[in-house]
């Protein structure tokens, strides 16, 4: 039934797909031809590098809406290889380029993916969004000018805005006012509520007016366009064309050291741009799917050796077009495939009337593009996160602007780990412990998985965790606690949300517990989470538990109290506690109608190197009248240990499988059957596991000796409850 619905799903998405394949490959085009021409290689070579990405990439790789192209990172390096090596040399370069990317993918060099700041990540996307909206922004409005940064085609912005308004050239006008129009039409589209016209998607509007203005133009007026030649898509090698000029990669400079250096810098810039961009792509994916990054860099690799054969430049992953494809309903490979597919067709059967088509209508559809990956509201909402991710942001965010891509994704780790250092006061926290284990996991029953995390877990280590996530089926529950951290990062954070949208689609789901006892700079849940707090940085308590607590409470009808409370007597009586020293109960829910209490509790067990610090969930509950003292828990290696040191196990006649599951002990063995009768046996054997004992005048109930989530909270105190009432009536 399941293979029916996701063959269902992906036959019911195909129209999407291919739509969105369509739009990108009108804006991957010029692109193409454009990155293509600043490497001094042919214009063709870069649309052949997209159409081996497209169809390679999508049947091999492992992300979902990445789309495949020539890499404007690579733009230098291949055109000082061209300058050094000569053209054909160039391609035998990057076909041992492809060779070598594809040889790292299978050593795993995707794994690096997994250490870049999710702020810092969110700073690199901003700086593309800008990187596309500076420069298209001028071909928008027919104004082609030559800057040596982003910065300066940002500050050159409102002086082409001026030039556009004051232009007398009537090419230059209908250029800029076709920008124009195509720009309004991608920002009011959404805002239209006719669903006729909303079958047609806004960026194929842009490219039906386009195409439609033309021909009114030339079979209704008898007139040549009047927008400007320059400002139209270029004019596209026909098919014989292409094959006549196939090239021939020349490999007689294979020896030569100038080779190896072209080789190992295509090779470096291919596969961390890559990285870069299946990140980054991966947190605008809708679906928060995670992308296999080792499989995408094997197939990119396999497309670069097959696009150098062709004649192609290098083929990495893009953000720009991906983004596009994402805005347009890309939700699956077959977008890029389906993108691949139509610039083949473009090029064999209408290469003429792609030249119908404005580039300022084109650049306007990059331009919304860009704005929306840089828009302000980003800025915001890494404010509302925290001051500190704001600087992480903002740092990569201008270095990546004034230096570069990778430049500015190493500028913005660096600036993380000193802020992560600062804030937790310990730069021995992330030292001594970076190498360590720290994600424990074990399974606490057929349905239910329990990780704890220990010492600190960041961008630095979040890898640890997200192995042991990785191999749960995601129909299953997971608690993860990280009462035993004294750090947890936003990158951190903002993953664990990920995975917690995913377990739920699945029908599973994923609780955090352990954060009651840390601080962050904002009430976000994305914020970071420090174990001491900072005065004037750290100043909110985490409070997510509290809140838990706040709403359980007012559910239950009891009262909430969420200070620490040393006073233990009551709890030193159960056995539970003789070998244990008890240090505080916190987060307390109390009932005196009830006469129950729930809370967390913090204690040890030990001493010196040997002491272990624990923190439980548990009910103590007054019962009515005198029963007898017992312990029962489930029956283990150590409860058989305990019945040769004296410590008898009642066997409950009758009851073999009761006998079997559970260790039941206490000083009146007599008493203790006669409680327990038929009734309350059976509703042990109902009912999930708790380990319940009695001092003679009170019940404590507790799951595990960690802290439970508010699901597992209110099934003990429904236990809880039932229970008693069973005792009560005896």
């Amino acid at each position: 039934m399941k293979k029916r619905q996701n063959i269902s799903t992906a036959l019911n998405s195909i129209p999407r797909n291919l739509f969105s394949g369509l739009v990108v490959s009108l804006i991957a085009l010029p692109l193409s031809l454009g990155l293509a021409m600043a490497c001094d290689a042919p214009p063709i070579s870069g649309v052949i590098a997209s159409i081996a990405g497209g169809v390679l990439v999508s049947i091999f790789g492992g992300s979902f809406v990445t789309i495949s192209g020539p890499g404007k990172g690579l733009v230098a390096v291949i055109l000082i290889a061209v300058s050094t090596l000569g053209l054909n040399a160039t391609y035998a370069a990057i076909i041992c380029s492809g060779i070598l990317l594809l040889t790292l993918g299978f050593l795993r060099l995707g794994k690096l993916s997994d250490y870049f700041p999710s702020s810092a990540i969110q700073g690199v996307l901003a700086a593309i969004g800008l990187i596309i909206l500076g420069k298209q922004f001028h071909i928008m409005l027919a104004n082609k000018i030559a800057k040596d940064n982003t910065i300066e085609y940002l500050i050159a912005i409102p002086k082409t805005v001026i030039t556009a308004l004051n232009y007398s050239d009537t090419g230059l006008k209908y250029a800029a006012l076709a920008g124009v129009i195509s720009l309004l039409i991608m920002i009011f589209y959404s805002k239209i509520r006719n669903r006729y016209l909303q079958l047609v998607p806004a960026p194929m509007w842009i490219v039906i007016l386009s195409l439609s203005y033309s021909y009114y133009y030339e079979f209704v007026l008898g007139l040549s366009n009047p927008i400007s030649k320059k400002y139209m898509i270029p004019e596209i090698p026909n098919i014989q064309k292409i094959i006549t000029d196939l090239p021939v990669p020349d490999f007689s400079l294979i020896s030569s050291s100038a080779f190896w250096i072209s080789v190992i810098a295509l090779t470096l810039i291919a596969s961390i741009e890559s990285l870069l961009s299946i990140k980054a792509v991966d947190r605008l994916d809708p679906m928060k799917r995670r992308s296999n990054v080792n499989k995408d860099i094997k197939a990119l690799g396999l497309s670069t050796v097959f696009s150098g054969f062709l004649g192609g430049l290098n083929v990495v992953a893009v953000i720009a077009p991906s983004s596009v494809n994402i805005s347009n309903g890309g939700s699956n490979r077959f977008s890029n495939f389906s993108h691949a597919l139509f610039l083949t067709l473009f090029i064999v059967l209408f290469s003429t009337e792609l030249e119908r088509i404005p580039l300022s209508a084109l650049m306007s559809i990059l331009v919304y593009t860009g704005y929306k990956l840089a828009s302000p509201e980003i800025i915001r909402r890494m404010f509302l996160i925290g001051k500190e991710q704001l600087i992480i942001f903002l740092v990569t965010l201008f270095v990546t602007l004034k230096v570069g891509l990778i430049s500015g994704i190493v500028a913005g780790v660096f600036t993380t780990f000193i802020i992560h250092v600062f804030i937790s006061k310990s730069f021995q926290l992330f030292f001594k412990n970076i190498l360590k284990p720290n994600v424990l996991m074990y399974k606490e029953n057929d349905e239910n998985y329990f990780i704890s995390v220990k010492h600190f877990s960041s961008f630095l280590n979040f890898r640890n965790l997200k192995n042991k996530l990785a191999v749960i089926p995601e129909k299953n529950s997971v608690v993860i606690d990280f009462s035993l951290c004294a750090f947890v990062d936003h990158t951190v954070m903002e993953n664990i949300s990920s995975y917690q949208a995913l377990f739920n689609k699945k029908g599973g789901s994923i609780d955090v517990i352990g954060f009651d006892v840390f601080a962050a700079d904002t009430l976000d849940p994305f914020a970071l989470k420090n174990l001491i707090p900072i005065s004037g940085l750290m100043k909110n308590n985490a409070g997510k538990r509290k809140k838990d607590f706040e709403a359980l409470a007012s559910n239950l009808k009891m009262k909430y109290t969420p200070k620490n409370n040393t006073a233990s007597d009551h709890l030193t009586g159960f056995n539970y506690f003789i070998t244990k020293q008890i240090s505080h109960t916190y987060n307390l829910l109390s009932s005196n109608k009830s006469n129950c209490c729930l809370f967390d509790i913090s204690y040890s067990e030990g001493v010196s190197i040997a002491k272990e610090n624990i923190r439980s969930t548990m009910m103590y509950i007054q019962t009515k009248k005198i029963i007898p003292q017992f312990t029962l828990t489930k029956e283990g290696y150590l409860e058989r240990f305990y019945s040769l040191t004296g410590k008898k196990d009642i066997d409950v006649t009758g009851y073999e499988n009761f006998s079997k599951r559970f260790y039941l002990n206490g000083k009146s063995p007599k008493k203790i059957l006669e409680l327990f009768d038929e009734k309350i046996i059976h509703f042990f054997e109902n009912n999930e596991y708790y380990h319940v004992e009695s001092d003679g005048s009170a019940l404590l109930i507790f799951s595990k000796e960690r802290v439970a989530t508010v699901k597992e909270i209110e099934k003990l105190f429904n236990f809880g409850l039932s229970l008693t009432e069973l005792v009560d009536k005896k």
